[in-house]
């Protein structure tokens, strides 16, 4: 009871985990959020079309393809982050035999 006392008028001085501190720490407004994850999702786009064309380089369009391909690729499942809150992704991973299926995909 004394604990929901602490709670309830603020004076909870319990050290927090990571998490419910990144969670509440986040200020984006919805709007800022759709932009960003419109932004990264586009410059992913770009970066993996423009390592599509440099492919064709020669001598090192193997390597300008390798680069750019990759940093699109992160730039298109970061945006994910912005769109969605942190949490709600991988809540769903820890679910039964979903947690089991991403440890599989993972570790291959």
């Amino acid at each position: 009871m004394d604990k929901l006392k602490k709670v309830l008028s603020g004076q909870d001085t319990e050290d927090r985990s990571g998490l419910s501190e990144v969670v509440e720490a986040s200020s984006l407004s919805w709007g800022t959020r759709i932009k960003g994850f419109i932004a990264c999702f586009a410059i992913g786009i770009l970066c993996s079309l423009l390592g599509t064309f440099l492919l064709w380089v020669p001598r090192k369009g193997l390597h300008l393809f390798a680069v750019f391909y990759t940093f699109g690729n992160i730039a298109s499942i970061g945006s994910c982050v912005l769109h969605l809150p942190c949490v709600l992704p991988f809540g769903g991973i820890t679910r039964g035999l979903r947690l089991s299926s991403a440890f599989c995909s993972l570790w291959h």
